[in-house]
């Protein structure tokens, strides 16, 4: 199953009218219609409202509703609002809520409050979902179940300790297997019964927090049962929903780059994928497109949903930049290019309490239609509307393949040197927008993935190696197609245990280096690289690498490994390996990325305007469509190079003819 059919992107997004009088309801409705809003997520925290008591169900505001949106030719994305219980289940079964890390049970309050292991949780949220869906299946607003939200934290209670020795007898079957991927004849930590296992939390394993742990092989493996727990609630949900309705699309909103948990787990369960993307306003742009990536990559390249963006300003940091005008535009198309099937915000109409009281909405407090905010959202929504159908179900072409693995980020992080400096997500962000704004298009992909579409695989700190992924490697570098990892690579194995063998492990043969020794350095140390006509600088980790086949690209410049490769490159077969010791600067990871990509053909023809971003989809009818966007506050004189249309101005533009972009602009181009 996947997304739901619809004739143009579905626009709108999360809608709370429960918050609202009756007569605001007429305003709003009004409202939508001005700013082209077809689409509203309704029910998201409604759980307390649908069932105020434990034997007690009132739906009568989901009806009114789902009523009042059929008769405004809307369509809903209905939540099943288990995401924060109603207090008088924390009343009544204690044990639904979390033991914290620091092995305190919270009490009733703040959402994402539940325990996955309760059986009370589970046997409410199920009983809920399976009374909406037995109500709702059918109606004529219904178009798409969207079950809890933003799944995430993690419980460390008796019961999930006893479901977690249950999820660790059915993963590694004895204590012996058990020991020896843990092992736990360090620190004489060997386990004889499976009940002398505890939850790794600050009273056991960690010390100065969750990331500093003594074993790192149960820490993993508790990521990964978290992962698995609440995935399970959400299956729970999934298949009540299932008895009564059989054919309408279910998903939840994931949260792209999170690290607690391993959404390619998730994937196959997925009917779609969707996202809520909420990247640092003063990040790059490639942040949200990596996120973007990630989430299509979750279903092998079919469309997602951006489910959830601020129209303005988020509410819960330190500080909350608001959006420039022509910001929001440009946000929105650049999901639409990435493979969104759908544009939703947070929020319709702004709260009047609690937290996100002052987050962003497409209505203000004061229910205005004049505000720059509604403005641009109802421009945005006239712009959707006319160009229709033209991008649903468009895929991208991608080339390029890079490696995402939250093995390898939890293992990388929680390890005890060479140094905690090191954050997997920035070092991936590196990679990525070195081969971004290069105009390559990527692919995001777990490393169990399919490699054969590939010429290029990115696989930055890919710290455990597991299954027979270094063997699909070299099948695809001896087609010749080139690999590039880097420090910190093949290290593990999938228990984050050691490789006994040559550094970087299974990858050794391949990069054609060993790597005895490393230095780490504290984060203003930066030392010289020279990569022959580029200069670059590197920081944090500093491999030694030893040449077994592999030649010199850059060499360090300082210390007493001044002269050794710190990018190498190993030509097998008709393609090649690449490996950077280092953590160069983006400078430099552009220069390497951009020397790899160009081996194929891959460097796009704008990539000598930075702040332009390209990215391509093709339809399901063979269409190739080319976006562009200008992600600078001044204008971007460019020049075609193939003859196409603008969809979103009917301007054609032969090859070699001037392509000018506004300030935050975009174009979809029909290429010819």
């Amino acid at each position: 199953m996947t997304a739901p059919r619809t004739p143009k992107i579905p626009y709108g997004g999360d809608y709370n009218p429960e918050q609202w009088p009756g007569d605001v309801w007429d305003e709003d409705h009004r409202l939508f219609t001005r700013a082209g809003i077809d689409t509203l997520t309704v029910g998201v925290f409604s759980w307390s409202l649908t069932q105020p008591g434990p034997d007690t169900y009132d739906f009568t505001v989901i009806d009114r509703v789902l009523d009042r949106a059929a008769a405004e030719d809307r369509r809903v994305c209905l939540a099943t609002g288990t995401a924060a219980l109603p207090p008088w289940l924390a009343k009544r079964h204690p044990e639904v809520n979390r033991t914290d890390f620091e092995g305190r049970r919270h009490r009733y309050g703040q959402r994402h409050n539940f325990c996955p292991s309760s059986p009370a949780y589970r046997n409410a949220a199920t009983a809920l979902a399976a009374r909406l869906a037995e109500r709702h299946a059918g109606h004529p607003a219904l178009l798409a179940w969207h079950i809890n939200n933003e799944y995430g934290g993690a419980c460390y209670c008796d019961l999930c300790a006893e479901a977690f020795r249950g999820w660790l007898r059915e993963r590694h079957g004895t204590l012996d297997a058990l020991n020896d991927a843990w092992w736990t004849t360090f620190w004489s930590h060997r386990y004889t019964d499976w009940d002398q296992i505890e939850v790794p939390s600050a009273l056991t394993e960690h010390w100065r927090g969750p990331d500093h742990t003594a074993f790192q092989g149960i820490t993993l493996d508790y990521h990964r049962f978290t992962t698995d727990a609440l995935l399970g609630c959400f299956l729970a949900e999934k298949e009540a929903i299932r008895a009564h309705d059989p054919d309408t699309p279910v998903t939840t909103n994931l949260m792209g780059l999170y690290r607690p948990l391993d959404y390619h787990r998730w994937a196959p369960h997925l009917d779609f994928a969707s996202w809520d993307s909420y990247p640092p306003l003063d990040a790059p742009p490639t942040r949200a497109a990596l996120g973007h990536d990630l989430t299509r990559g979750l279903k092998d390249g079919a469309p997602f949903w951006l489910m959830e963006q601020t129209p303005s300003t988020t509410a819960c940091r330190d500080v909350n930049p608001l959006r420039r005008p022509g910001e929001l535009r440009l946000a929105t198309w650049q999901a639409i290019a990435h493979g969104a099937d759908a544009a939703l915000y947070f929020q319709l109409r702004a709260s009047r309490g609690a937290c996100e009281k002052y987050h962003g909405a497409v209505i203000c407090h004061a229910g205005r239609d004049d505000t720059r905010v509604f403005g641009e959202a109802a421009e945005l929504g006239r712009e959707l509307a006319d160009l229709g159908d033209a991008t649903l179900g468009a895929r991208t072409p991608a080339r390029t393949a890079l490696l995402f693995d939250w093995d390898s980020w939890w293992a990388l992080e929680i390890s005890d040197g060479p140094s905690r400096l090191v954050r997997y997500p920035d070092v991936v962000h590196a990679y990525y927008r070195a081969a971004r704004e290069a105009g390559a298009d990527v692919d995001v992909v777990p490393p169990t993935a399919d490699l054969t579409p590939y010429d290029v695989v990115l696989a930055p700190v890919l710290h455990l190696v597991k299954g027979d992924l270094a063997a699909r490697l070299e099948t695809l570098v001896r087609r010749g197609g080139t690999v590039l990892a880097t420090f910190l690579s093949a290290r593990c194995d999938e228990h984050d245990r050691a490789f006994p063998t040559d550094v970087p492990g299974p990858l050794a043969p391949l990069m054609g280096i060993r790597v005895d020794e490393w230095d780490a350095r504290p984060a203003d140390v930066v030392q010289p690289v020279d990569l022959g006509e580029e200069q670059a600088t590197a920081r944090l980790v500093f491999e030694i690498v030893l040449p077994r086949g592999a030649e010199p690209v850059g060499t360090y410049g300082a210390d007493f490994y001044a002269g050794t490769p710190a990018v190498t490159r190993h030509r097998v077969g008709t393609g090649e390996a690449w490996y950077v010791a280092t953590a160069l600067d983006q400078p430099g990871v552009d220069h390497v990325v951009r020397r790899v990509l160009a081996r194929h053909g891959l460097v796009g023809p704008y990539a000598g305007h930075r702040a332009v971003e390209t990215a391509t989809r093709v339809t399901p009818a063979g269409t190739r469509l080319l976006f562009l966007l200008n992600h600078a506050a001044e204008p971007a004189l460019l020049t075609a190079h193939a003859t196409a249309t603008d969809l979103l101005t009917g301007r054609r533009t032969d090859r070699g003819e001037p392509l000018p972009l506004d300030p935050y602009g975009v174009a979809v181009l029909r290429l010819q």
